[in-house]
C-alpha cells in the first residue's frame, strides 16, 4: 500500500510551487490503508483526529488526474484538523500508476481514459463501507472531489443516497459520452441524492460559463437544493496550492464554505 500510494507529488505536475501547503500530522492518526473490494484490496490515504472518542464524520476524498499525492493526502489531514476521518481511495490503481507519467495529456491518454465510471462508483462505495466499520459515522457523510474528481462527486451524489452532503470543486458538467464515461453530471441534475455545492472558477478555458448556467437551470427546474459558485477572478484547479492555478482567496473561501456546507447538512464533528 505504502508503495501504490507514495509520497510527493506526481511527475506531471513537478516541480511544485512555492505556495504549497503541508499539513503537519500532530493530533492525527495517518497514513495508507487498505479496501477490500472484490477480491482486491484498493489502496487509501487516511486521516482522522487521534484518540477521538466515538465515532466520527467522514469525507471521501475523490482525487485529481494526478491520483493521491501529496496534494490530495495534505487535503485529508485538512479535513482531520476540522474533525472529520477523511480518506481517500487511489482509483486508478488497477490501471495503473499516474505518478510515473510525464505530462497529462499522456497520463489521460494511457491511463485515465481506461478507468470507467461504474468502476469509480464502486470502490467509493467499497470506500465508504469501510469507514463506517472503522470508526466512521454513516449518518454523517460527506463526498469531496478535485477536477476529475469534482465530476465524480456529481455522479456519486446520483448514484447513493448514503450521502448527506457533496461539494465539487471545478469538476467538468459535460463530455462527449463514451462507454468508459456513459453520462455527465449535467445529464444527472435532476436526479441528485445529495445537496451538491459547486465550486468554479470563472476564468476557467475548460469549463465555460454557458455550462455552469445550464447546470443552475437544470438544478434549479429540478428544485434541487444544491448550489453552484463562480469566482471571477479564479480558474481552473484554484484550490491546487502546489500549482500557478492556485488562487488563494477563492481556495480558502471555497474550503470555508465547503466546510459550512457540510455542516449545514448534518455532516460536522
Amino acid at each position: 500500500m505504502q508503495l501504490a500510494l507514495g509520497t510527493g507529488f506526481a511527475l506531471a505536475v513537478s516541480p511544485a510551487s512555492a505556495t504549497v501547503i503541508t499539513t503537519d500530522s500532530q493530533n492525527l492518526s495517518t497514513g495508507p490503508v487498505g479496501v477490500p473490494v472484490n477480491g482486491e484490496i484498493l489502496p487509501a490515504y487516511m486521516a482522522r483526529p487521534a484518540n477521538a472518542k466515538g465515532t466520527l464524520p467522514v469525507v471521501l476524498v475523490v482525487q485529481e488526474i494526478f491520483g493521491v499525492h501529496e496534494h490530495i493526502q495534505d487535503l485529508c489531514r485538512r479535513l482531520a484538523k476540522a474533525g472529520y476521518l477523511a480518506i481517500a481511495p487511489e482509483l486508478y490503481f488497477r490501471q495503473g500508476n499516474p505518478r510515473e507519467y510525464p505530462s497529462t495529456e499522456e497520463l489521460l491518454a494511457k491511463l485515465v481514459g481506461k478507468v470507467s465510471d461504474q468502476q469509480v462508483l464502486q470502490d467509493l462505495d467499497a470506500t465508504l463501507a469501510w469507514t463506517h466499520s472503522h470508526g466512521g459515522d454513516s449518518e454523517r457523510t460527506a463526498i469531496t472531489g478535485f477536477c476529475w474528481g469534482g465530476r465524480i462527486v456529481w455522479l456519486y451524489a446520483a448514484h447513493t443516497d448514503a450521502i448527506k452532503a457533496a461539494a465539487a470543486w471545478y469538476g467538468k458538467l459535460t463530455a462527449s459520452s463514451s462507454a468508459m464515461t456513459p453520462r455527465h453530471p449535467l445529464d444527472l441534475a435532476d436526479q441528485l441524492k445529495a445537496p451538491v455545492l459547486g465550486l468554479y472558477g470563472g476564468l476557467d478555458s475548460g469549463i465555460s460559463l454557458d455550462t455552469v448556467k445550464a447546470m443552475q437551470d437544470k438544478l434549479a427546474k429540478a428544485g434541487s437544493p444544491s448550489r453552484l459558485i463562480v469566482y471571477p477572478d479564479a480558474g481552473h484547479g484554484f484550490n491546487a496550492d502546489y500549482r500557478p492555478s492556485y488562487n488563494a482567496a477563492a481556495a480558502h473561501d471555497g474550503w470555508a464554505k465547503m466546510l459550512a456546507w457540510f455542516a449545514d447538512h448534518g455532516v460536522k464533528p
